[in-house]
């Protein structure tokens, strides 16, 4: 609340009295000035990076509640780096909970990152000296700490953590919070920072209604910068943090760099080419129309890709669901080789087969086969200009 106050106070102090621009509304200068000091409040337009020292492996230690995310963000900041071409190795400090071990080890597969691990451990500082020196030992860049966590602050979580970083003393110590939870996420941080080193915090669950209530506060409250945003469950849905890009979300004016940069690291190129160059000769059938489909579920749920686009709103009652994207990939592998590259061959009784067999009804495959009839429409269109289709349009 008094972050609140403080930043209507400022917006106030700027506002008034300031002269209006010819160009803009007064409507739009107030909007200009609370950008300006949210950015501000959120940490400024610069975003850190990590530091990698050059003769011995950088370690990041992630420390948080139970429930936080904290394991899975562990995996992601994992394979955030190695996408960046760095060596990384895990390590799993949560000797209580063999669940969390079991965890962080089927997720290093699924991003092939070695993960160092004892079931048979009972000194989580001594199991993490021991993932020091091989991550030294055997060159690799970054190490990744995934501690202890409790479903509340206590003094032994506490402890632990505080003889984890004194042992390894860490590059960084990123304290993970759920963003749903709001202020408790605020009082979390502060019994953490009371007790810890925290360098950055990563913000899980991200990807939901709220807009980053939490996010306001930590930089004021904490002093420690916000680092990464959790927006999603999958392994890649890991965004760096940009004062200036949740600061835009926040006053629903979009994000469309985080758009574009999601869509560079996601949609395969060498697809999107090779249906360009089909296009070119054959035309655009309903199997390119599901490719294309299943390359835009790859950024994420339809309605939050639409809130990073400035002015667009979802319409109240429609649905952009992955349900409905699953429905119209039934429909489809419902159909015959013939009938997905010759939709016009499709009648009454084909239409009622297809419904059958893909459990919808046959007003939904008339709906998709009009939506393919548009897609089809305007991708002729494009099909005249010079330059390439647009990545992961359907």
């Amino acid at each position: 609340l008094a972050v609140a106050r403080d930043l209507c106070k400022r917006v106030e102090t700027r506002a008034v009295g300031v002269e209006l621009l010819q160009s803009v509304s007064p409507g739009q200068q107030v909007v200009k000035i609370v950008f300006d000091e949210l950015v501000s409040l959120l940490g400024g337009t610069t975003a850190a990076g990590m530091q990698f020292p050059s003769n011995r492996a950088a370690v990041v230690l992630m420390v948080g509640l139970q429930g936080s995310g904290k394991t899975t963000s562990a995996a992601k900041l994992a394979r955030h780096w190695k996408e960046r071409g760095k060596r990384v190795l895990l390590t799993a400090l949560d000797l209580r909970r063999p669940a969390a071990i079991d965890q962080l080890e089927v997720l290093g597969k699924s991003i092939d990152a070695p993960v160092y691990l004892s079931r048979d451990a009972s000194d989580p500082v001594l199991l993490a000296e021991e993932a020091r020196s091989r991550a030294d030992r055997e060159g690799f860049d970054l190490l990744i700490a995934d501690t202890a966590g409790r479903l509340h602050v206590d003094e032994e979580l506490m402890a632990e953590v505080a003889r984890l970083q004194g042992s390894l003393q860490p590059t960084e110590t990123l304290l993970v919070l759920d963003g749903m939870t709001g202020q408790d996420a605020v009082l979390i941080a502060e019994a953490f920072t009371k007790r810890l080193r925290v360098t950055g915090f990563v913000l899980t669950k991200m990807d939901g209604d709220a807009r980053g209530g939490a996010a306001l506060s930590l930089r004021a409250v904490c002093g420690a910068p916000i680092r990464y945003l959790g927006v999603g469950e999958k392994v890649e849905a890991l965004e760096a943090f940009h004062a200036d890009r949740l600061a835009s979300r926040i006053l629903g004016m979009g994000d469309v760099v985080t758009l574009v940069e999601r869509a560079q690291e996601r949609l395969d190129h060498s697809k999107a080419e090779a249906l360009e160059k089909k296009l070119r000769k054959e035309g655009f059938t309903l199997e390119d129309f599901l490719g294309q489909l299943q390359e835009m579920k790859k950024l994420g749920p339809m309605d939050e890709l639409l809130k990073m686009l400035p002015g667009v709103k979802v319409p109240a009652g429609v649905q952009l669901s992955e349900q409905e994207l699953r429905r119209t990939e039934a429909i489809i592998q419902s159909m015959t080789r013939q009938e997905r590259t010759r939709p016009q061959v499709i009648d009454g009784s084909r239409r009622k087969r297809i419904a059958r067999g893909s459990g919808t009804t046959v007003q939904d495959v008339n709906r998709l086969l009009r939506q393919f009839e548009q897609t089809r429409t305007m991708l002729k269109r494009f099909g005249g200009k010079r330059g390439r289709l647009p990545m992961g349009m359907p």
